[in-house]
Parts: C-alpha cells; sequence; structure tokens
C-alpha cells in the first residue's frame, strides 16, 4: 500500500491486501500526519489500536509480503510529510507539520518495525559495506521478483530520509529548541495543551532506527546511502561525540566561559565544528603542521613525526597501573547494561557513521589536520570503544547478538588497524580493560581454538581473543601461537605421524646450486604433509654428497638458503617495496614465469614450514601483502609505502588546496593500465570505466578506486596463491591474534639488539669451552661493548637472523652454542705480544659459533669484527 499526495485529495495505490476492515486503522495513521491540525492526542489514544490491527493485518495471509504493514506505515508518512525531488536530491517538509508529532510517530513505528524484524528468522544485517550476523535483518531471503519491487518501492518512498536537507531541518529545529504543540495526558476538551521542545537526542534515535532499518532491507548496498549523507553532514558527528563524551567521561576539566565560547562555536551556523583551543594550537603550529603535510604528500619521510602529536603519553612507561587504569574507563565497565536508551541509539549512530568515515578518511586529514576530532579525542574513542566491547564480551560468555557491538566492533577495529600503522594511541590503552582478571594464556588459546573448530570457515566472535586480541600483550600472543603449534604437533603424534627426526621422516636431497627447484619439486606436492620432520642430504656443486647427519640444523640451514634465494629481487618473484623500505612484496613479472604462482604458493609452504618449526627468516613483507594473508582490506595510506609517486598525485587530486582546477582537463577515465611483458593491459576501476570521465564530482571515487586496485585487486592473485600454501601449514585462525607488523616479527624475530644476558643465559659451550673458560669471559666482555648494529651483525653471522628470537633466547632452535677451536701460540710469540691469528666461524645450521683462544680482548674484538662484517661464513680461517 502506498498513498501519495495529489493536489488536494490522497488516493490509495492498492498494493498488499483488500481487506478493508482492517486497512481503515491503517489507512488512519497515514491521515493524521497530513491533517496538521489533527492534535497529538488522537495519535496517544489510536496508536495501541493502531498496532494492534497492523498485527492482524500482518498474521493474515493476504498480507504475506518481505516488507511488513508497519514498513508500509512508516514509508507512507516520510512520502506524506515530505516534497522532495529525486534528481536534485532536494526538498522540504510539508507546511504546518507538527515536527515532533512526525519524529514520534516515526520513532514508535520504527521501533514496532524492528522488533517485527527480530522475531523473524535471522540473518545477516550489513552497515555500510561489511556484512555481520545478528537477530534484526531480513538479508538472507532469497528475494523473489516481487520482493524485489516491493523492497524497491518501500525503499524510494524513504528517500527524503537520506536526503540532507532532511537532516539539516531537524537539526537546526533541535538547536534552536523549537516549541512543537503537545498534549501530555488524555483530555477530552484539549485544555491541557503546552508547548515541548524537539531534542537533538529524538533526532539522532530517529537516525538510529532509519539506519538499522536501511541495514535490514537493503542487503544489496546495506546502509550505504544513509552512511554517506550522515558522514558527510558537517557537525553531525562531532555533535554525537559531544552528546556521548559527557556521560562517559564527565564535564571537561576547563572554565565555563571558555566551554560556552567553544560551544557557541560548534553551533555556527556553518556547520563546522572547530573548538577555541584548536583554533589557537592551529595558529601557531601552522608553518609546522603543514610543513608535515608537504612530507607526507611527497613520500618523505619524518623521523620526528612522533613528536607532531605532542603526546608525551605514548612514550610513558606504559606497564604500570596508573597508566592502564586511566585508560580503563569506569562507565563502559558495565557494557550493555551501564548505558540507557538514549546514550544505546547515539552510541550506535555514532559507531556507524565513524567507523563508515574512517574507511575514506586519510592519514593526512587524521594526523595532520586532524578532523573531525584531535587525536585526544580519537584515544578517548578508543578507550571507550575498547573498554565496552571488551566487557560486552567478558559479561555474555562471548555473546555478540546486540547490533550495538556490532557497530563498536568495526569502529573499533579500523581505528587499531590505524593504529597499527601509525601509532597514535599508547600501548597501555588497548591492554587496560583487561588488566585485572585476564583469562590465561592456555585457557584463552583453547577458546580462541574452539570458536574456528566448531564450524570450520565460518567465523564466529565467541571469545574475547577472536575479536579483541590486542587486550592480551604480544608477547603472550606469541606464546599462544606456539600453544596452537605444540598441541597440533601433539595430535599429529597421536595419529601416528612423525614430528621430530627418527624413522619415518621425509628425506630429501638437495644440490647446492639448485636448491630452490630441488626444494619445489620434492616439496611442494606434500602440501600439509610438509609439517613432518624432513632430512636434508646435500650434494655439493662438484656432485659429491656432503659429509653429515641432520638433527635439525641442515634442515634449518636449508630452509634459511632457499628463502634467501628465492625471496631475491634477482629471482623474479618478488621485489621490494622502495630504496628505503627493503620489506617484499610480490612482483606483478611473476605472471610472466611459468610456473610463478605455484612458485608462490610453495613459497608460502616454506613461510608457514619456518613458522611451524619456530625457525627466524631475516626479511619481512610488506604490511599491504600481510594485509591480504591476513583477510584483511588495506586503505588509501598504505599506498605510500607501495608506489610513492602514485600516491603523491592522488592526494593531490583529492585535495582542493592543491588541485584548484577542472579536474576533467586531465582526460582520466576510471581505468588503469598495467605494462607487463611489453604488452599494455587496460584495467577499469568500475564497469563501463573506459566510459566514464573524473570530474570534480567523482574525483574521490576515482581516488579511491585506484588504490583499491593497486593495494587489493592487483595484489590478491598472488595472495591469495601464498596463503593456501601457508594455510596449509598454519591455520589462519592462528595469525588472527596479529596485525601486520607483527606477523613481520613472528617471521623475523624481535627488535634491531638484544639483551645480552639473556643469550648469556641460553648458550651451551663445546669443544673444552666452559663458562669460566678465560676466552669465553673476554667473549662476552667484547659483545657488551659492541653497538646494537654490531651484535646483529653477530647474531646473523651465528644464527642466519639479525634478530633474536620474540620470547627470548631460551626458544633459539638449536641453542646458541660457543665451539672451542685451539690454537697454539708458542712462548716466545705470547711473551712478543703475539696473539692468535685465526678468524671467528660459524656453523649457521647449528648457531654455532667457533671461536679461536684468543688471549686479549682487543684481539678478540677485532677478529669478530672483521669476520662479521666481511659476511664471511661457514669454516672461514
Amino acid at each position: 500500500m502506498v498513498l501519495q499526495r495529489n493536489t488536494s485529495h490522497l488516493y490509495l495505490q492498492y498494493q498488499i491486501c483488500a481487506n478493508a476492515c482492517h486497512l481503515f486503522c491503517y489507512l488512519l495513521l497515514n491521515i493524521f500526519l497530513c491533517c496538521n491540525r489533527v492534535s497529538i492526542f488522537y495519535w496517544q489514544i489510536s496508536k495501541d489500536k493502531i498496532f494492534e490491527e497492523i498485527i492482524k493485518l500482518e498474521q493474515s495471509e493476504v498480507s504475506a509480503s518481505i516488507i511488513p504493514c508497519s514498513g508500509w506505515a512508516l514509508g507512507n508518512i516520510v512520502n506524506l510529510a515530505t516534497n522532495h525531488d529525486d534528481l536534485s536530491n532536494s526538498g522540504c517538509f510539508i507546511q504546518e507539520l507538527d515536527f515532533c508529532l512526525y519524529v514520534d510517530v516515526i520513532n514508535c513505528i520504527s521501533e514496532n518495525l524492528l522488533e517485527s524484524f527480530e522475531k523473524s528468522k535471522g540473518t545477516s544485517q550489513n552497515v555500510g559495506n561489511i556484512t555481520f550476523h545478528a537477530d534484526t535483518s531480513v538479508a538472507e531471503e532469497e528475494d523473489t521478483n516481487d520482493d524485489c519491487r516491493m523492497r524497491t518501492l518501500f525503499m524510494d518512498l524513504l528517500k527524503p530520509i537520506y536526503q540532507q536537507w532532511h537532516l539539516r531541518k531537524l537539526l537546526m529545529l533541535a538547536k534552536e529548541d523549537f516549541p512543537c504543540r503537545r498534549a501530555t495526558d488524555y483530555d477530552p476538551n484539549l485544555k491541557n495543551i503546552h508547548f515541548r521542545i524537539l531534542k537533538l537526542s529524538d533526532v539522532i534515535c530517529f537516525y538510529y532506527h532509519m539506519l538499522r532499518i536501511f541495514s535490514s532491507l537493503n542487503p544489496s548496498i546495506g546502509a550505504m546511502p544513509i552512511l554517506n549523507m550522515l558522514a558527510f553532514s558537517p557537525g553531525f558527528l562531532v555533535d554525537l561525540w559531544e552528546a556521548l563524551e559527557m556521560p562517559i567521561f564527565g564535564p571537561p576539566i576547563q572554565n565555563s566561559q571558555e566551554t560556552g565560547h567553544e560551544k557557541q562555536l560548534a553551533t555556527s551556523s556553518s556547520g563546522v565544528q572547530v573548538s577555541s583551543m584548536r583554533q589557537r594550537r592551529n595558529a601557531k603550529d601552522t608553518a609546522n603542521r603543514w610543513s608535515n603535510v608537504l612530507q607526507k604528500i611527497t613520500g618523505k619521510s619524518n623521523d620526528s613525526e612522533e613528536g607532531t602529536l605532542s603526546d608525551s603519553i605514548l612514550f610513558s612507561h606504559e606497564s604500570n597501573d596508573d597508566a592502564l587504569t586511566s585508560w580503563d574507563i569506569e562507565a563502559m565497565r558495565h557494557a550493555s547494561e551501564g548505558i540507557g536508551k538514549d546514550l544505546m541509539c547515539i552510541m550506535y549512530l555514532f559507531c556507524a557513521i565513524y567507523g563508515h568515515l574512517l574507511l575514506v578518511l586519510d592519514d593526512i586529514e587524521f594526523y595532520e589536520k586532524q578532523v573531525p576530532f584531535t587525536l585526544e579525542q580519537q584515544r578517548k574513542i578508543a578507550s571507550a570503544l575498547n573498554t565496552f566491547v571488551y566487557n560486552s564480551f567478558i559479561q555474555n560468555s562471548g555473546s555478540y547478538s546486540n547490533p550495538l557491538v556490532d557497530v563498536a566492533v568495526r569502529c573499533l577495529n579500523l581505528l587499531y588497524e590505524r593504529d597499527s600503522r601509525h601509532k597514535f594511541c599508547p600501548i597501555s590503552l588497548w591492554l587496560a580493560p583487561a588488566r585485572n582478571g585476564r583469562i590465561p594464556i592456555a585457557a584463552a588459546a583453547r577458546s580462541h581454538e574452539a570458536a574456528f573448530g566448531i564450524f570450520p570457515g565460518i567465523p564466529h566472535r565467541s571469545s574475547v581473543l577472536t575479536t579483541l586480541p590486542h587486550v592480551y600483550p604480544f608477547e603472550e600472543r606469541v606464546q599462544m601461537f606456539r600453544e596452537f603449534i605444540e598441541s597440533d604437533k601433539a595430535s599429529r603424534r597421536v595419529t601416528g605421524e612423525v614430528s621430530g627426526p627418527g624413522p619415518g621422516s621425509i628425506e630429501i636431497v638437495i644440490r647446492r646450486g639448485h636448491i630452490i627447484d630441488d626444494g619445489y619439486r620434492q616439496l611442494n606436492c606434500l602440501r600439509s604433509k610438509l609439517k613432518s620432520c624432513i632430512h636434508v642430504s646435500f650434494v655439493s656443486e662438484c656432485g659429491l654428497p656432503e659429509a653429515g647427519l641432520d638433527y635439525g640444523g641442515l634442515s634449518k640451514e636449508f630452509l634459511t638458503d632457499l628463502s634467501k634465494s628465492a625471496f631475491s629481487p634477482e629471482y623474479g618473484l618478488f621485489s621490494q617495496t622502495s630504496a628505503s623500505d627493503t620489506s617484499l612484496i610480490p612482483s606483478n613479472s611473476a605472471k610472466l614465469l611459468d610456473n610463478g604462482i605455484d612458485m608462490i604458493e610453495f613459497l608460502g609452504r616454506v613461510v608457514g614450514k619456518a613458522l611451524y618449526e619456530g625457525i627466524l627468516l631475516d626479511y619481512s613483507f610488506s604490511p599491504v601483502f600481510v594485509q591480504k594473508l591476513l583477510g584483511r582490506y588495506n586503505f588509501l595510506d598504505e599506498l605510500s609505502t607501495l608506489d610513492p609517486e602514485l600516491y603523491r598525485n592522488l592526494m593531490q587530486l583529492k585535495c582542493s588546496q592543491h588541485y584548484d582546477g577542472d579536474v576533467e582537463d586531465l582526460f582520466l577515465d576510471f581505468t588503469v593500465t598495467e605494462e607487463l611483458g611489453g604488452k599494455r593491459i587496460v584495467h577499469e576501476l568500475r564497469p563501463g570505466g573506459k566510459n566514464i570521465s573524473v570530474t570534480n564530482e567523482n574525483k574521490l571515487h576515482y581516488v579511491h578506486a585506484m588504490a583499491d586496485f593497486k593495494l587489493n585487486r592487483q595484489i590478491l592473485p598472488f595472495a591469495n596463491a601464498f596463503y593456501r600454501g601457508l594455510s596449509d601449514l598454519i591455520s589462519p585462525y592462528w595469525l588472527s591474534l596479529f596485525n601486520a607488523n607483527e606477523f613481520n616479527q613472528l617471521l623475523s624475530g624481535g627488535l634491531q639488539d638484544f639483551d645480552v644476558d639473556d643469550l648469556r643465559n641460553n648458550t651451551k659451550y663445546t669443544g673444552g669451552y666452559t663458562e669460566s673458560s678465560r676466552t669465553v669471559k673476554l667473549f662476552w666482555e667484547v659483545i657488551k661493548a659492541f653497538k646494537p648494529t654490531e651484535r646483529c651483525l653477530l647474531l646473523k653471522f651465528v644464527t642466519s637472523c639479525s634478530r633474536a628470537p620474540l620470547l627470548g633466547f631460551k626458544y633459539l632452535q638449536p641453542s646458541f652454542t660457543i665451539h672451542k677451536v685451539p690454537c697454539d701460540v708458542t712462548l716466545w710469540a705470547s711473551i712478543g705480544g703475539q696473539d692468535v691469528d685465526r678468524l671467528p666461524s660459524a656453523s649457521t645450521c647449528y648457531n654455532t659459533l667457533k671461536l679461536p683462544t684468543y688471549k686479549r680482548s682487543s684481539t678478540l674484538r677485532s677478529k669478530l669484527l672483521y669476520a662479521i662484517s666481511s659476511n664471511t661464513g661457514f669454516e672461514l680461517s
């Protein structure tokens, strides 16, 4: 049923049923809003009866429809209360409309409509372009042609809702304290009429309901139309945060005059919310700030970039109790149970809108311009959401059926990913909610494993660790990762599979000059069986078998040597992202190789084997590539590390202050040309892109479409291949504990230095050395005096990796060993000041340093530095 206005009368377009008796009360609801002189009194005494009749109508067979009757009532009210032009996206409300009545009726019917959705069998709810599973949607039902037409007709009726004039008018009335005629009690004589104010909370509840309804009834694009309108309406998001900030954090600590001044600025006619403090700060720091902006655009690094945050809290000792307590927001500790209905509506709307805006907000806007929020406000937002989501899961045993939790999780994850890439929050903020009573590591690991094991392939948010792994310190998550692997090895032993050296291990023969080809031919077909122990026999370049038994050292040497060769840019499968960044990313030229994709899949298994066995590899991958391995999306700013020139050009196009001309003069279209093997391949950024010109109106779409192609679409075939190989040995849910930077640390070790005492406490001695040997004592004295870079060179010289294991040298396999190399010096030579002339050497497959018996620390230092700096290695003498 659709009601339409035609000059002086209404006519009914019959769509749903022909039951005039039931339809009468349904029609009455719509007439009330057109007859603007009818009092709110009639609505109050009639709404219960109307909803009863609607329920009867919905229960009748003739009314069966994908849109409930209350939905049609909602659409008709919006249609009758507005005049709008679809082409120009302009419109207005009808004259003499009672706005309080309009908002109240919409909110009341919307609640009824959402309740009917909750009763329907469950489904998926879309917010923006991300799908969540919840109980308040009808999106999974298969649409018939009639259902599609019904849904389209219904969404057409709601078009005014996602046009900015509609929001602007309601916000203006709410901010101006617009009075509406109101009757609060039953009064047949209508004598006790007084005026009520249209409040901002009424408007927020209005759009809260609309957002959820759009999410439920528009499965193809979700709530995108209304989210776009709300996210880019000047000042609205800041209004929402101001409405949240007071009940969550309490009143700000500042004088009342400044507060009033800021409030006046915040509600100015321009709609742009700027605080007086930010104005003073910008006036003072304009030169420095725009210098940082230009450095970002030109792709130049700024070593003092963190300093622009002017936040000493980022660099403070973050593990103390005071820091943790300050970020555990008390008002959010009771989760949904601790907030009222109005605050829940505000929080839902804020998270949905801000989560949507974060998808397109670039780093210059976020960090330098600090719009729409300052970095201090961003930390407040992150801490509030972090506390709320953590306690929601703790108090509900992993249940997340509350739609508010869904949108809060999404917004929080986007903030955390941005912080992972470029810090604006202290570590203590993310750890704070779980500072007390955190689930033990083993129990959390079992809960996380069960969350994925019960329903394979379906991500379930049934544990804190699944949703918020960052509340556990990184070291604890590494321990969980090793716990997963040890549990997997134990289960394989139970089934009789070989997991250690001995009979039944996989025997392979590797020629030194053909390490990649031989490894691929013998190991690639094993897939998950590669988890078993491999026994390597090397054949020298002369064709002779090399002596030695593999007790883990030779297989480690094989994996490190294979990785070093295969990931080298000269081999053609991977390339470095830039001269200043040595991280690796698949090369487009790999497509030209006969088995390029298969080789990348094999290298995924090699990396998986190294992770499975705890072998460190001395390289790292581009975060862009790792994000795809982890199943996550790359956004515009990651392009600065992959293609700085393209990023710079896109940012200049996006920012009006850098390009004031007409974009059409550039003759761009929605295509990108890729040169591969001497051929030019044109890819469309969107269907029909070669026929779509880039204009000032769609340039933002072009910028993000180009970034999406470079960061997601182009790299996807390589990422999928590598992922297939990696997941044969490392389950995806094990890796879901980490972000991109943490994955690289998991692969290649910790910081660019190590604890000498930790290494000393976990070192073994062979060949006659003991901890009290003179040369050994000299060795540790020299190492402590080394520069950090020199210590890293030593570690690489002995173990083939310049970084220490994440959990310390206790976990280095095989253990770091110092082996005695006897070197006799004649008595007369010693008296004359001579010392051992032989250089130290290393056996990287066994993590063994072969150290001659030096007598003086100066000799030991010079010989050791010469050996490690010359990149010398095995059995050098």
